[in-house]
């Protein structure tokens, strides 16, 4: 397999990279035949982010969408496999569990080290190369590049965290991985409508797309969006496509990514 078999990436003239890591759902062979049969449903797959996000090229902005699912590798997560939220459940850059806790791989099964290397260099790397790549290209064609990192996930989830999840959780690790200004422009845009409840770097504060490409003082400005399936689907059946949910969810979406692409680092 070629580097770009594993992706596709749809470039844009604008500062603004869209990228949805968890949105592919293809399982290799070779690995399908190890997993449990429940897993092959890839249901903790971003589901339908390809379609949620369709016009992002209609705006001038660059797309970059894996063909494998999280199940395969985990795209936001860092090489060296360290737990993105310390001291809590997770699920690590190989997953042998799923988002309930529950096995992934049949006994004797799971892949080891050597095979975890080789699933980063077939799958993890030439996504983030291109992703490197493309906000290198942008940044030396704007003076600056805007990374928006697309996720969604069910709104309740106990093995990973306590409770019932905001529809809509804006992760800047913090306020450190874009400027200020822009993190506030986005939280007054998301303020100021009622449709969805919403959080600013509360439980999801950003993955290892957003900390480790969010460089503001090089003008490399990353946020994180997490938006629960409840917003655009029927968590019952998120497989299946909801329009009428949709339609408000993408209309949102369509509003913050305008934000990015007026906002500007002078201040403009």
């Amino acid at each position: 397999m070629t580097a770009a078999a594993t992706f596709s990436l749809v470039r844009g003239s604008q500062p603004l990279l869209v990228s949805l890591p968890h949105a592919g759902r293809a399982i290799p062979p070779q690995i399908a035949a190890r997993l449990v049969p429940r897993a092959l449903a890839v249901e903790d797959t971003d589901w339908h982010l390809e379609r949620l996000y369709d016009f992002v090229p209609q705006l001038g902005a660059s797309l970059l969408v894996p063909h494998c699912s999280r199940y395969v590798i985990d795209l936001n997560r860092p090489p060296g496999d360290t737990p993105m939220y310390a001291g809590a459940n997770n699920t690590g850059l190989v997953p042998l569990t799923s988002f309930s806790g529950e096995p992934l791989y049949r006994d004797g099964k799971a892949p080891g080290n050597d095979e975890t290397r080789a699933r980063v260099a077939a799958y993890w790397q030439p996504y983030h190369d291109a992703l490197a790549a493309e906000l290198a290209r942008l940044h030396r064609r704007h003076g600056f590049a805007l990374l928006w990192d697309g996720h969604s996930i069910r709104s309740e989830l106990p093995w990973l965290f306590a409770g019932r999840l905001p529809d809509l959780n804006l992760g800047t690790a913090a306020g450190s991985s874009c400027a200020a200004a822009l993190r506030n422009r986005l939280i007054a845009q998301i303020e100021a409508q009622v449709r969805f409840g919403h959080v600013a770097d509360g439980r999801f504060t950003g993955g290892y797309i957003t900390r480790h490409y969010g460089r503001p003082g090089q003008d490399i400005h990353a946020v994180q969006m997490e938006m629960t399936w409840s917003c655009y689907l029927d968590e019952a059946d998120p497989a299946a496509w909801n329009e009428a949910r949709a339609a408000d969810a993408k209309l949102l979406l369509r509003t913050l990514l305008g934000v990015l692409l007026v906002w500007r680092p002078n201040g403009s």
